[in-house]
C-alpha cells in the first residue's frame, strides 16, 4: 500500500483498527513508519495517515556465477520495496566466500543499515551446507551460517534456477497461481532448472528437483556433456529434458535459458516434443530474454521476504 490510514489497513490486513494503531504506533517509535498530513475531513474527525518508510532499512543481495569459465559477482542493494539503490558486476579469480565476504564488508560500511543478505549459487544447499556446487570452492561450505555470525543479519542462500524462476513468476502478474519452469542449458557446466508449481517454489526433500541432469537418458555424464556441446545432438537432448518435465510436471510455460540454446532451436524442440507428448498438453516453449534480471529480481524478493514473518514465508513459498 505504502501508505494508508489505520482503517484502510485495517481493512487490508483483517486486523482490528485498535491493534493495527498499536503496531503502528511501535513503527512510528523505529521510524518504520512515518506519520504525514491529515487527511480532508469528510464531515468527522478527520484521520491520520501513515506512510512506509520504504529506505528504514536496505538488502543487499549478490549471485556468484562462472558461466565460461569466468568467475563473477553481482550485487544489488535495495531498500524495503525493492527499489535499487546500488548495483554492479566485480570479475573475481574465484567467486568463494571470501570474495563474498569481501563486497558485502564494502556494502554494509557504505550501506549500514542492510539488515539481510541475500545469496544466489549454481548449486545446491542441502541442511545449510552447499553440496553440490558449479563453483569449486563453495561446495562443502556452510555459506548461510558463515555470513550470518559474521555480519550478524539475516542471510538466504539459494540456487540461481529456484531465484530465476521466481522472478519470472513475480514478473508475469499472473492473476492465479501457475506452474512454470525454467530450464538453463550453460556453457561447459551441465544443465538444471526451477520450478514454479502452483504459484510455489518446488525445491523436493533435500533441495535436489530440478537436477534434470540426472534423468535417466542411457547414457553416461560425460557423453551427456558432449552431446549438450555438439549442434547436432544438443536439440534431441534438450527434447527429452523438456518432455520429462512436461511428463511429470506439466507446466503451463517453459522457458529456456543458457549460452547453449539458440532461438533457432525452439522449433525443433518443439516439434519433437510434439511427436510424442499430445498437443493439449504441451506448453508454451520460450526463449528467457534477461535471465539475468530475473535472478536478481527473484534474490531480491526472496530476501525481502526473509525480513518477513515465519508464516507468511509457509504461505508465499513453501
Amino acid at each position: 500500500m505504502k501508505q494508508g490510514t489505520k482503517s484502510m489497513i485495517a481493512s487490508a490486513t483483517g486486523l482490528s483498527i485498535a491493534t493495527c494503531g498499536n503496531i503502528l504506533n511501535e513503527f512510528l517509535e523505529t521510524g518504520e513508519v512515518i506519520e504525514t498530513e491529515m487527511e480532508e475531513p469528510n464531515g468527522g474527525r478527520p484521520a491520520k495517515r501513515f506512510v512506509y518508510n520504504s529506505n528504514f532499512a536496505y538488502i543487499a543481495c549478490i549471485y556468484a556465477s562462472s558461466e565460461g569459465g569466468q568467475h563473477s559477482l553481482t550485487y544489488s542493494v535495495t531498500n524495503l520495496i525493492g527499489e535499487s539503490m546500488d548495483d554492479g558486476f566485480l570479475a573475481v579469480e574465484d567467486a568463494d566466500a571470501t570474495a563474498m565476504e569481501n563486497v558485502i564488508e564494502s556494502l554494509i560500511t557504505k550501506y549500514p543499515d542492510i539488515k539481510a543478505i541475500g545469496i544466489g549459487i549454481p548449486g545446491l544447499v542441502h541442511q545449510g551446507v552447499i553440496n553440490v556446487c558449479d563453483i569449486e570452492k563453495l561446495i562443502n561450505i556452510p555459506l548461510e551460517t558463515r555470513l550470518r555470525e559474521k555480519f550478524e543479519v539475516e542471510v538466504t542462500v539459494d540456487n540461481d534456477m529456484n531465484l530465476t524462476v521466481y522472478g519470472f513468476f513475480k514478473k508475469q502478474n499472473y492473476d492465479e497461481d501457475k506452474t512454470i519452469i525454467v530450464v538453463t542449458f550453460p556453457k561447459n557446466n551441465f544443465p538444471g532448472s526451477g520450478m514454479i508449481i502452483n504459484g510455489r517454489i518446488h525445491k523436493g526433500i533435500t533441495q535436489f528437483a530440478g537436477e534434470v541432469s540426472f534423468l535417466p537418458f542411457g547414457i553416461s555424464r560425460k557423453e551427456q556433456f558432449a552431446q549438450l556441446h555438439h549442434p547436432l545432438a544438443f536439440v534431441p537432448l534438450a527434447a527429452k529434458t523438456i518432455m520429462s518435465l512436461i511428463a511429470v510436471i506439466n507446466p503451463e510455460t517453459i522457458a529456456l535459458t543458457g549460452e547453449l540454446v539458440k532461438e533457432e532451436h525452439v522449433q525443433g524442440i518443439f516439434e519433437l516434443c510434439k511427436g510424442v507428448i499430445p498437443d493439449e498438453h504441451m506448453p508454451q516453449i520460450i526463449v528467457l530474454e534477461q535471465p539475468h534480471d530475473d535472478y536478481m529480481n527473484g534474490l531480491i524478493a526472496v530476501t525481502l521476504e526473509s525480513l518477513s514473518y515465519n508464516l507468511q514465508l509457509v504461505e508465499k513459498r513453501r
